[in-house]
């Protein structure tokens, strides 16, 4: 008797494309290199461990300060801004450095460095500023403001602005960041000294 069972015949397997070898090798090559450089940036980090270069004001004084019955006001005063690279293998570049001085919301002046410059490893620059308003007119509630803070003797600025920098740091490359400054500077009209002990920098806190 003749068998009359029937075959079941599987699917044929089918060989892997050479274009899906080569491209899961060159993906595995990327991995390894990622790796790699991530290892490289983690111990140049550890080895150099850089520090982001900052922006403040060390120094500050009200020369000028007043108004008369019209309600006109000038004012005087010297800003040293500073800029400071704590960094011991590598210089710092800055450009486009820019801060609006004001009183109570009116803009007063605004102090610039229009070229770049360059902050060498572990040093400073410091930026002198004469800041000369021209004479600003007040409105009757300025008016009375002013002659509080000249009667509490304690009258208050705001500087705010920003720099791009950047610096090179062995094999972490080039790295570019943003210097924010927002302060407010306090002085005490009488004498047109500078209250130090609020904190005016860009650096974290």
């Amino acid at each position: 008797m003749k068998s009359t069972g029937k075959y079941i015949v599987g699917p044929q397997q089918q060989r892997t494309s050479p274009f899906v070898w080569c491209a899961a090798i060159v993906c595995t090559i990327l991995t390894v290199a990622v790796i790699i450089v991530g290892f490289v940036v983690f111990v140049g980090y550890i080895v150099i461990h850089p520090r982001v270069p900052f922006i403040s004001v060390t120094a500050a004084r009200l020369d000028q300060f007043q108004f008369d019955q019209s309600g006109v006001l000038v004012t005087r005063m010297f800003i040293n801004i500073h800029a400071e690279n704590d960094n011991a293998k590598a210089h710092a570049a800055f450009q486009d450095m820019s801060f609006v001085l004001s009183y109570a919301g009116l803009s007063i002046a605004r102090l610039m460095v229009a070229d770049p410059f360059v902050v060498k490893k572990n040093s400073s620059v410091d930026f002198p500023y004469v800041v000369e308003s021209s004479p600003i007119p007040l409105d009757p509630e300025m008016m009375d403001k002013v002659s509080e803070s000249i009667r509490m003797n304690e009258m208050s600025f705001d500087l705010k602005g920003s720099s791009r920098a950047q610096w090179r740091v062995g094999p972490l490359g080039s790295i570019k960041f943003r210097c924010n400054l927002d302060c407010r500077l306090h002085f005490h009209p009488s004498n047109g000294t500078f209250s130090g002990t609020n904190r005016c920098s860009s650096r974290s806190k």
